[in-house]
């Protein structure tokens, strides 16, 4: 695990001599090195990022220990970015989708065997970036229209400056007033699932249809919500491995959901302003609250609707 080291230049290099030989004169390759943008001023610097070796147990246990839902990946000399583990990569490992391959095919479900692997095995390494240089309307529209929930940020060298968040854009956004409700640009017609629902199941529903989240209901009432990241903590603290016995993957992955539920449940109005919405998310430290009327869960509203109500206005 490192961090970003600003000193080391990749245009370094190009001052050592060439050897013995005289192979003519040396061509200094230079680059105008971009004034920092306004995205920067919102994003966070001096981000922990780990190697393509690292096991996926450390690299789960780093994200679970700092609370990140990204992790990127990049060389320790240069710290040019290699590839992004998400916690939605995490949930596809543990059984989701392909990643689980990893577990059952080349272990054979023991679970305990496939975490020692590296993490290059599950990252995703296709990138979305953005300059040093960009803006914060930049930021916003490439998480609106590329529906990505944090952007790593890079320097004039391609190394690791920084990363942005949907929530870091959606607290610049709402310094803005405006007169939208909750209702306006809420999520309805939910997926839904049980609370007894197989963690293992709920795995799969999300990687089937994009979900980073889903409310848990029962009885038309609802019993808690079930994020991506509270799956990748149930690997990362450690308290799966205190169910595991033999080491199968599918001891633990079917146990029922809500176990993995927290007590505090925030939920909000369909009349609530969005500035207020995104106010509470902020105190709460949650991405996302359910929508009730009347006893009922009508719709769900997150950090990225808002930063796409925000944008838009």
């Amino acid at each position: 695990m490192h961090k970003n080291n600003q000193t080391m230049k990749q245009g370094d290099r190009l001052l050592k001599m060439p050897g013995k030989l005289d192979r003519g004169p040396i061509e200094f390759k230079s680059r105008i090195a971009g004034s920092e943008g306004e995205v920067m001023g919102i994003a966070t610097r001096g981000v922990i990022s780990v190697p393509q070796t690292m096991t996926i147990i450390g690299a789960v246990e780093t994200m679970t220990a700092y609370g990140f839902r990204r992790l990127p990946i990049t060389d320790a000399g240069t710290h040019r970015l290699r590839g992004i583990m998400t916690a939605r990569d995490i949930i596809d490992f543990l059984g989701g989708g392909d990643r689980f391959n990893l577990v059952r095919v080349k272990h054979g479900g023991n679970l305990l065997s496939a975490i020692n692997e590296s993490v290059r095995e599950i990252m995703t390494q296709r990138v979305t970036t953005m300059p040093h240089t960009a803006t914060i309307a930049g930021a916003a529209e490439i998480i609106v229209t590329k529906k990505i929930g944090g952007l790593p940020i890079v320097d004039d060298e391609d190394a690791l400056a920084g990363i942005v968040t949907e929530r870091d854009v959606m607290k610049a956004l709402a310094t803005e007033d405006t007169d939208v409700t909750v209702e306006e640009v809420m999520s309805t017609g939910l997926r839904v699932t049980g609370p007894d629902t197989p963690i293992g199941s709920v795995t799969r529903e999300m990687i089937a249809h994009g979900f980073r989240r889903l409310p848990l209901v029962s009885d038309d009432v609802l019993f808690g919500i079930i994020s991506a990241s509270d799956i990748m903590k149930y690997l990362g603290s450690g308290e799966i491995f205190t169910r595991l016995s033999t080491g199968d993957v599918a001891e633990v992955m079917g146990l029922p959901v809500r176990t993995l539920t927290g007590a505090e449940l925030y939920t909000t109005a369909p009349t609530t302003n969005i500035n207020d919405a995104a106010l509470k998310m902020l105190q709460k430290g949650v991405g996302a609250l359910p929508v009730i009327e009347e006893g009922k869960l009508i719709g769900l509203i997150t950090e990225f609707d808002l930063v796409k109500a925000f944008y838009e206005e």
